[in-house]
């Protein structure tokens, strides 16, 4: 269950309690859903029992107590908690990282089983990879760019990552604009007075399939091609059209301070998990319903990678509706820094022998590594397994 559903999950519970008689409030338009605080507990926690208790005329606790049977009854929710003034703290049926995990781990095995059978059919692959849809389909972008290597990367990464939702992108070059003649001047004898606005650079907001979409990324100050091809391309694509990308050498250096590096390093850290589990004589494979057991898991660090992996199919579909391909790079170093932060938890420590909860937190692990590998492939950027 991911974070939106959660949240219209929060508001269906609401709705209850106003129908039975129980509230009696407006039902607000969205209720906010994040992991827990500190002092919080679960997997994520809502605070719109603060929100209802003033138009309720009820304190926050009561109001709490009254959506909290409601919540409970939900399927893939197992546990609610009332924690603070009011905090609603859900705990969600670990079984769903089981799903997720099949989920992922199932696209890509279908994907790479089907794409040989596919080609020799002369049909595509089905199902698709992890994060695809179809929300696009039938649907033709046609961009205009100027001759600028910021606006060449962008439109290169958005050919994949709208075709990653069913559309198609087609890319034509803006013919340069001729320099004016002092008699076409503003002003000038038989000139309208008028001064036409210039472009401004930055993402379009609507793209339309009969008329062509300016896309006009803030140019790079310098030439970007002494980084090489993959810091080149995430030095261009990480920042927002509007923003100027910034091309230093620090996109070279291998150190927690460059994003780029996190994220293929999370990559790679993945693919060593893997590795030296075998060494240990297991693998990933989520056999159990339950495969986060609570003694052998820290929420903290795993509920983060969970949420990430669960928000990659909307982090990815914005990045094309949207056509900022800068939100899948954000959603990536996202996704790269919870990986980090729970890799720890997935080999035996010690005399500790393998269980059925480390070949389900390698499962964990080694699905992040396959929707990192799959977001930097939509980006033109490799994903090396050493590094």
């Amino acid at each position: 269950m991911t974070p939106v559903e959660l949240s219209r999950t929060v508001l269906r519970a609401v709705r209850r309690a106003v129908d039975e008689g129980e509230l009696s409030v407006p039902v607000p338009a969205r209720a906010v859903v994040t992991p827990p605080g500190p002092g919080g507990s679960g997997d994520y926690a809502t605070n719109i029992a603060l929100q209802l208790a003033r138009p309720a005329g009820r304190p926050p606790l009561q109001v709490a107590e009254i959506l909290r049977p409601h919540l409970s009854r939900t399927e893939g929710v197992v546990a609610v908690e009332i924690t603070g003034p009011g905090f609603l703290n859900i705990h969600l049926d670990r079984a769903a990282v089981t799903a997720l995990v099949r989920r992922i781990q199932g696209a890509q095995g279908a994907q790479g089983a089907q794409g040989a059978q596919g080609a020799a059919d002369g049909q595509g692959p089905d199902p698709l990879p992890y994060g695809h849809s179809d929300t696009l389909a039938g649907q033709v972008v046609r961009l205009r760019i100027p001759y600028d290597i910021r606006a060449e990367v962008v439109a290169d990464a958005l050919v994949r990552i709208v075709a990653s939702q069913g559309g198609r992108v087609e890319v034509e070059h803006a013919r340069p604009r001729p320099r004016p003649r002092p008699s076409d001047e503003p002003g000038a004898p038989g000139r309208p007075g008028k001064v036409a606005e210039p472009d401004r650079p930055g993402a379009p907001d609507e793209a339309t399939t009969d008329v062509p979409v300016d896309l006009r990324p803030v140019p790079a100050p310098e030439d970007p091609t002494p980084l090489g091809p993959d810091a080149l391309r995430w030095a261009l694509l990480h920042p927002a059209a509007h923003d100027r990308p910034r091309i230093t050498a620090d996109l070279l250096v291998q150190r927690a301070g460059n994003p780029l590096f996190r994220v293929r390093y999370a990559h790679a850290r993945a693919r060593a998990l893997t590795r030296n589990a075998a060494a240990l004589g297991f693998t990933g494979t989520p056999v159990t319903p339950n495969p986060l057991p609570a003694p052998l898991t820290t929420p903290d660090v795993t509920t983060p990678l969970v949420t990430a992996l669960t928000e990659y199919p909307s982090a990815l579909a914005r990045a094309a509706t949207h056509r900022a391909p800068d939100r899948l790079a954000r959603h990536l170093v996202v996704l790269a820094d919870a990986l980090l932060a729970f890799q720890h938890t997935v080999l035996p420590r010690g005399d500790e022998k393998p269980s059925a909860a480390h070949r389900a937190r390698l499962a964990l692990a080694e699905a992040a590594g396959t929707v990192l590998a799959g977001g930097l492939s939509l980006l033109g950027i490799d994903a090396p397994a050493y590094l």
